[in-house]
């Protein structure tokens, strides 16, 4: 029994040396650690503040193709999106969480690059599809007194540029003809293919394309994927004859990116709204953002 507390006494003696060999160790090289720690930590940048404005940044030139280098001289802004939940028919689910906006201005006009996430391509019109797009929208007047964001109120009229991806898969290239919108169809014949005098040609096509006869170019041919509009209000839109906007749409691996450009404007006010095809949006039901101050360094 003396032997056996003996041995267990020399144990507890060994470790406790131990332990106080490791505690000086620690109390040697852990303060360095600490310090160097801290050190790094102040040499590291803190974040750059959020954008909180839709900055005007001054550049020579105004590109049309989203994927320019000049677009990275603008700071970009995350504008949050909200759904249209205001007037029927109103949108209840959210689908697109934010539109990052970036602006360049030359001269007396501005283009804006607008990037989103859309996680499918709708660009094909037909019964029950609906087609993705994007819309910039900015007051007619600069007033301290703002008019509605949406869309607009009775006498204070709001300017809009709207993007289609339909309209952008026909200037792209795709025709404009049931053959390319159905590829699977059977056609017999259409009237105006089997004419073989132009003037008799362009007879029948008007004839049997009554829209496009009277000048309605909505779902014909298309030079720019990109409409001006102006409104008072929900259900007030009407052609903008005397605005002159252009865009381009691209396709991105996880979504849309799409530049308008259009005259600048007087306003330093502006909103953005965007559409999900995929999700049943269109007219009123879409995801918008409210009033965003345009600022110029």
């Amino acid at each position: 029994m003396k032997r056996t507390s003996h041995l267990s006494l020399v144990g507890r003696d060994r470790r406790a040396r131990r332990v106080l060999e490791l505690s000086r160790t620690a109390r040697r090289f852990i303060p360095p650690l600490l310090i160097v720690a801290v050190v790094l930590a102040g040499c590291q940048k803190a974040p750059p503040p959020p954008v909180t404005s839709v900055v005007l940044t001054s550049a020579t030139r105004l590109p049309a193709d989203p994927g320019d280098a000049a677009w990275q001289a603008a700071p970009e802004h995350v504008a949050k999106l909200i759904p249209q939940d205001i007037v029927e028919p109103r949108l209840l689910k959210p689908s697109t969480a934010e539109v990052r906006v970036r602006a360049l201005t030359a001269g007396n006009e501005v283009a804006f690059r607008l990037e989103w996430a859309d996680p499918t391509v709708d660009n094909t019109p037909g019964p029950g599809k609906f087609t993705d797009g994007c819309a910039v929208q900015l007051p007619v007047k600069a007033d301290p007194s703002l008019p509605a964001p949406q869309m607009g109120e009775p006498g204070q009229p709001v300017e809009i540029t709207f993007w289609n991806a339909n309209w952008q898969a026909i200037v792209d290239g795709r025709p404009d003809n049931l053959r390319a919108l159905y590829p699977t169809a059977q056609i017999d014949h259409y009237p105006a293919d089997a004419a073989t005098d132009a003037a008799a040609k362009n007879e029948m096509a008007a004839r049997y394309s009554p829209a496009r006869a009277l000048g309605n170019n909505r779902g014909g041919p298309r030079a720019v994927p990109v409409e001006d509009y102006l409104a008072e209000g929900p259900g007030t839109i009407a052609p903008n004859k005397a605005a002159n906007s252009k865009g381009t749409g691209k396709r991105t691996t996880n979504g849309w990116v799409v530049v308008i450009t259009r005259r600048l404007p007087e306003s330093r006010q502006v909103a953005f709204a965007v559409w999900e095809g995929a999700q049943e949006e269109v007219g009123a039901r879409k995801m918008r953002t409210g009033w965003i101050p345009l600022s110029q360094p």
